[in-house]
């Protein structure tokens, strides 16, 4: 399957995405409302955990990571976690109400070897009962095929920007690669999570490119992790201004336009983000987070936090 999308449609859903952004904030809201009680429980919130299986190390460049060799972000490289340490850490992620359970490794590409090792950790992650998600970084057609022979639900390679805007934050891996991966875990059964970075120095229309392409996959990613950047200390972004929350509130509202029936999930950053501004993107159509302490390498809000929130909210996990 080639992901590979044509110029036109793009350059015209472009236009479609950027007048959706331009809508007044409630009339955007209304209609992402809308469409978001056509496809889901507008009172759900789906949990997933993410644990990070291999830290530090990556040969890419991602101008926002703090695990590229390239930036010295005192941050230690660690060894690929044994499979007991992923089982104990399954376990006390459905424990706090979680039920995905997403392994990240920092690499820019699996070995065979250590693909065999994620599949056993796939297997005791299914044994908790939970859903399987990894995100390891470019597959090849046989190594996707075996994270799904293993059982992986999801696999999460995100797009990060619009194809623009790309080139100004990685130069070690392609637009191509991704979407070439995509097609890869779309072939081999899996579901895809795929979706970006919000306030890495973007305009509006690279946000409304990021969606536009992914809304143009076929099928469409079955989850969207909307992330905002969380600038750390050593990488280029460091000192980053957080973006405004309103457009991430309108993000989260054209995504769910574009891509109906998507899990739309607030990732990074929403440890920033105060509980009123949460309500919104709730309101607008997001119905996912990650539930934990810790996203890879930066910090989340507590889960007592998260639940009291819900409570407040009316909103359920389950």
């Amino acid at each position: 399957m080639d992901q590979t999308l044509p110029e036109t449609p793009v350059t015209e859903a472009l236009a479609e995405a950027l007048a959706l952004f331009a809508l007044p904030l409630n009339d955007l809201l209304y209609r992402a409302h809308t469409v978001h009680r056509q496809n889901f429980d507008a009172n759900r919130i789906q949990a997933s955990t993410l644990l990070n299986i291999k830290t530090g190390g990556c040969s890419e460049d991602c101008s926002y990571c703090a695990q590229s060799v390239f930036y010295n972000t005192g941050l230690a490289n660690e060894a690929l976690m044994s499979v007991d340490e992923v089982r104990i850490a399954a376990r006390a992620a459905k424990e706090a109400g979680a039920d995905r359970f997403c392994m990240g490794a920092a690499w820019r590409s699996p070995s065979d070897r250590q693909i065999g090792r994620i599949g056993e950790m796939i297997a005791a992650v299914k044994a908790e009962g939970l859903e399987a998600c990894a995100t390891l970084g470019m597959l090849t057609n046989s190594q996707a095929q075996k994270l799904k022979d293993a059982g992986c639900d999801y696999y999460n390679h995100n797009l990060d920007t619009s194809k623009a805007f790309y080139g100004e934050i990685i130069s070690t891996r392609t637009y191509q690669d991704r979407l070439d991966t995509l097609a890869r875990v779309r072939d081999s059964g899996m579901k895809v999570c795929s979706g970006g970075i919000l306030g890495m120095g973007e305009s509006r229309a690279d946000r409304a490119g990021l969606l536009t392409t992914l809304a143009g996959l076929d099928p469409q990613p079955e989850s969207v992790p909307i992330n905002m950047l969380v600038p750390i200390d050593g990488t280029p972004l460091a000192g980053t201004p957080l973006m405004d929350p309103i457009e991430l509130v309108r993000t989260v509202a054209v995504a769910r336009i574009l891509i109906p029936a998507a899990y739309v999930r607030l990732s990074a950053g929403r440890e920033s983000l105060d509980e009123a501004a949460q309500a919104l993107c709730f309101f607008a159509g997001a119905n996912s987070v990650f539930l934990g302490e810790r996203l890879l390498t930066t910090s989340n809000r507590a889960v007592d936090t998260d639940t009291q929130m819900f409570e407040r909210l009316g909103l359920h996990t389950g």
